[in-house]
């Protein structure tokens, strides 16, 4: 038998040029594949460091009794105004903290069950019988230092917002709660049981206070609101 080396040449390259023909479409198919990158994940926003005991705080303390004694405060236990408890806006409720009277460098323990108060430069709201154990209640109002001496077991993670109003009127809470929504995402009214009852307006959930503080610059801003104060968004 004679061997066509002619042919087996032929096929040899034709062999190769497919070859080279099929590493090109796929060199081709690679050069044109486009790959999808992950859009970068959003930043977390930072957690907002949690207090701890020997925190300080300077400003205000008032007192209240009556109407709030014997409804319910913020925590959902029933206000006794004869107990040492107070309000704050922002720390954990069953926080601890001493108060200490700046005139006369008297000092009470208190509990943290109730939210308030809400008026600008008072930074705790006494129940009575603590006022009355640093010389309060008389003059209503007066400086203090506050130190935080005693933590909670468990903390729920903080948020915070932003209470822009406190109306006798639910139909006003509702019309004020209504278009803050509408314009910054998200508002909601919490009950401040009293005598009359009162409904509070409270705007946002942020992860910081100091998000929390920016978003009520805008709202002071915006709208012209300037009653506004930061407090802990507690779950209800």
């Amino acid at each position: 038998m004679k061997v066509n080396r002619r042919g087996g040449a032929v096929d040899s390259l034709m062999t190769k040029a497919w070859a080279v023909a099929l590493a090109a479409v796929v060199f081709s198919g690679c050069a044109h594949k486009t790959h999808a990158r992950a859009a970068p994940a959003a930043p977390t926003p930072a957690p907002v460091p949690a207090p701890i005991v020997g925190d300080t705080e300077t400003g205000l303390a008032s007192w209240y009794g009556h109407p709030y004694h014997g409804r319910a405060a913020a925590d959902g236990e029933i206000y006794d105004m004869e107990t040492m408890v107070a309000a704050h806006r922002t720390l954990p409720f069953n926080t601890w903290v001493r108060v200490v009277n700046a005139v006369n460098a008297k000092s009470v323990d208190v509990r943290i069950i109730d939210r308030g108060p809400f008026v600008d430069g008072r930074v705790i709201d006494l129940s009575r019988a603590a006022a009355r154990a640093i010389d309060l209640l008389g003059p209503g109002v007066g400086p203090v230092r506050i130190e935080v001496i005693r933590l909670p077991e468990t903390m729920e993670a903080a948020v915070f917002a932003v209470q822009v109003g406190a109306f006798h009127s639910r139909e006003n809470a509702e019309r004020m709660r209504a278009a803050m929504a509408a314009r910054y995402g998200s508002a909601r009214l919490v009950l401040r049981q009293g005598n009359p009852d009162v409904w509070r307006v409270l705007v946002g959930a942020e992860p910081t206070t100091d998000g929390a503080s920016a978003l009520a610059e805008r709202i002071r801003a915006e709208s012209g609101e300037n009653n506004g104060f930061v407090v802990r968004l507690d779950s209800e």
